[in-house]
């Protein structure tokens, strides 16, 4: 899984025999920085992009590559015991008002470099039926985290928020709630020359700045019904610079970044789903601990908690999910959810490529 934070790849060795998959191993491998500039600047149209983005799909190709190498040496399993490799690929442009959304990947080149057969390209099919193509890991958290008597949301704070429902009684919904660690990150690397602000300790120091996060939070997609997605076409550093008067301190900008994830994600949550009794998060946002504060604050008759506590590492959710995803897809059975996506009926997701 490589997701909108653009900071590299997560690898998951999973089996699927128990209730619970168990994870047997995992690697993280960053992103080279200017694999990751190159990345990056292929989300605004330029020149030569076509030529630009075919050979970084095959340098990201690599890339997957040597993670799943990493992943298999530490878990001590050959390549051969494998049924399947999920790979989502990298999000370059996330469109599904006009039909399609990209993720680079070269799964051929992929199939071929790791010797297992590869499953990817996850959102087409579902953007054909009508969705959003996004978020897909809904119904990986129905199928695992449901209770039939407690009320849950399950949050999801990678580059983007999103998050599921999981009422009793109800089918389950989500959807993208919005910015998660995209814009904090962006932020934290301009200002301390960090990949990110650990555990928040930055932000703690600032002041959340009321005018300025109600300027943000009036960003039309806040607004939207669900089904709806998002990603760096809407929530960018450019959009936020709009958004500032100029004699902002950077640390309390900072702060108010924290709270506009957190309060994006308790609008989305009160207003679609009511109080529920517990919020699992998920995603490289549960080691914020500044931001879990101010989820614990916004939600105060919510118990607040990482997945760890339902028995997944909070870090490897997502990676778990796609490949829950791609043995649905070898198994001939849908993966999304309609009433999350908005597809017009459940849809088998993925393309195979062979080893």
């Amino acid at each position: 899984m490589s997701g909108t934070s653009l900071d590299g790849v997560d690898a998951a060795l999973v089996e699927f025999s128990g209730a619970i998959p168990r994870i047997l191993a995992t690697a993280y491998l960053p992103y080279p920085d200017d694999l990751r500039r190159q990345a990056l600047n292929l989300h605004q149209e330029q020149r030569g992009e076509i030529h630009l983005a075919q050979v970084l799909a095959n340098e990201l190709a690599q890339v997957y590559a040597q993670a799943v190498r990493a992943v298999l040496e530490q878990g001590a399993v050959p390549a051969s015991a494998i049924r399947a490799l999920a790979c989502h690929g990298q999000t370059i442009r996330h469109q599904p008002g006009l039909g399609y959304s990209l993720q680079l990947n070269n799964p051929a080149l992929l199939a071929e470099l790791s010797g297992i057969t590869v499953v990817a390209d996850f959102r087409s099919r579902d953007i054909a039926a009508g969705g959003q193509g996004a978020p897909l890991v809904p119904a990986f958290h129905d199928a695992l985290f449901r209770d039939a008597t407690r009320h849950r949301v399950i949050l999801n704070i990678g580059g983007i928020s999103n998050i599921t429902d999981l009422a009793p009684g109800r089918p389950t919904s989500g959807f993208d709630c919005g910015p998660g660690n995209l814009l904090l990150d962006a932020w934290a690397q301009r200002h301390l020359g960090t990949p990110f602000d650990e555990g928040g300790r930055w932000a703690q120091t600032g002041q959340v700045q009321t005018d300025l996060l109600a300027r943000l939070l009036a960003h039309e997609f806040f607004a939207l019904d669900p089904p709806k997605s998002c990603g760096r076409e809407q929530f960018n550093l450019a959009w936020l610079t709009g958004c500032l008067s100029g004699a902002e301190a950077p640390v309390d900008v900072q702060a108010t970044l924290t709270a506009l994830t957190a309060a994006a994600a308790q609008q989305a949550i009160t207003r679609s789903n009511g109080s529920p009794e517990e919020l699992y998060v998920c995603g490289g946002g549960a080691h914020n601990i500044a931001l879990l504060r101010e989820l614990e604050h916004r939600l105060p008759t919510t118990t607040v908690k990482t997945t760890e506590a339902l028995g997944l590492p909070a870090d490897w959710v997502e990676a778990v999910a796609f490949a829950w995803l791609a043995q649905r897809t070898l198994a001939g059975l849908p993966g999304n959810l309609p009433d999350v996506t908005g597809a017009r009926g459940p849809r088998i997701l993925g393309a195979i490529y062979p080893a």
